[in-house]
């Protein structure tokens, strides 16, 4: 019987490298990787038009499709993405933030109120912080560009929220600058914090702040997971485990390259104390796969989700992924 040929999207991470290289290979399927460094396209693609067979998914966008009934997706536990959100919370000081809880009723610019990454830091702010951000106007709209995030296709939320669509042609950054919005939260941080010295990080310890925040929670927030269609996925279920083991082969053989120190494989400085702390932090792999290893991160995201009214009610993280370790 033939190889089934399988198209995979994501962006070309230092954990799928080895994988896109060759260097390590799955024997029962012949893998095409499709590298798009811009996830938001390969989210849109996947959700507008099905284009991959399997690609890096905004788990977000995926739970809530899971919950509404109105999943083409299935998924296995690989996060392609994971990214501490403390230190992408800018604000404006002419507003008046010293303190989290100053955001209460403030009028806050976030690429796409749905998005993963925004899910995190409301659910940071609310649990860490005791911020009531039951006020807050929204203003939806790209970072460093006029009009919107991507083209994405979101479900409806289930409670309304204060949502204004940004449709006056600046950028998120733009009106932070000018002091039109009082802060902006999202996936990146923007420009006018190297020229505007009112713009600034809300917590600008955020190191320190996401290093205890792991070792108090096990949670290291995920933005991304693997999905497959569903249709791929029943023509041929054993591609579920094969794209499993190979990813997690990848990533494996990422981390040991990461650590030979005879020449820096990245442009870090500091690379060699980084990795002494990921030891002393992760113990040694701070990307692990898998769904026991993720059981706090996950059960804390699906929990923000129905807090925030994405979703209708929280569920058990083994509803979300297939059985594939």
């Amino acid at each position: 019987m033939s190889k089934p040929t399988i198209t995979f999207a994501s962006g070309l991470y230092d954990r799928m490298v080895p994988l896109y290289t060759g260097e390590v290979k799955t024997a029962d399927i012949d893998l095409e990787f499709v590298a798009i460094d811009n996830p938001r396209i390969i989210f849109d693609r996947m959700a507008g038009e099905q284009a991959f067979d399997a690609c890096e998914m905004s788990t977000s966008e995926y739970v809530s499709r899971v919950s509404a009934g109105q999943c083409p997706f299935v998924a296995i536990p690989v996060f392609p993405s994971r990214v501490f959100r403390h230190s992408f919370i800018t604000i404006n000081k002419r507003s008046g933030i010293k303190t989290p809880k100053d955001l209460a009723g403030k009028r806050i610019g976030v690429p796409l109120y749905t998005m993963t990454a925004a899910v995190w830091i409301r659910g940071h702010l609310q649990h860490d912080f005791g911020v009531d951000l039951s006020n807050v106007t929204w203003v939806q709209g790209a970072i460093e560009k006029g009009g919107s995030h991507g083209t994405p296709t979101v479900l409806p939320l289930l409670q309304p929220v204060k949502i204004e669509t940004n449709t006056n042609g600046k950028s998120l950054n733009e009106l932070l600058d000018e002091g039109h919005i009082d802060a902006v939260l999202g996936t990146a941080v923007p420009e006018s914090i190297k020229t505007n010295p009112d713009i600034v990080r809300l917590f600008p310890n955020f190191r320190e702040i996401e290093r205890d925040y792991y070792r108090r929670t096990r949670i290291f927030p995920i933005m991304h997971s693997v999905v497959i269609r569903r249709d791929v996925y029943e023509r041929n279920p054993f591609v579920a485990k094969s794209l499993f083991n190979v990813l997690n082969a990848s990533k494996n053989a990422a981390l040991t390259h990461m650590k030979y120190l005879g020449a820096l494989r990245y442009m870090l400085p500091w690379l060699t104390a980084d990795l002494d702390e990921i030891d002393d932090v992760f113990g040694g792999d701070p990307w692990p796969y898998g769904l026991e290893a993720n059981r706090p991160t996950l059960t804390a995201l699906v929990q923000y989700l129905a807090e925030q009214n994405i979703i209708a009610k929280a569920m058990p993280i083994e509803s979300l992924f297939l059985p594939v370790e």
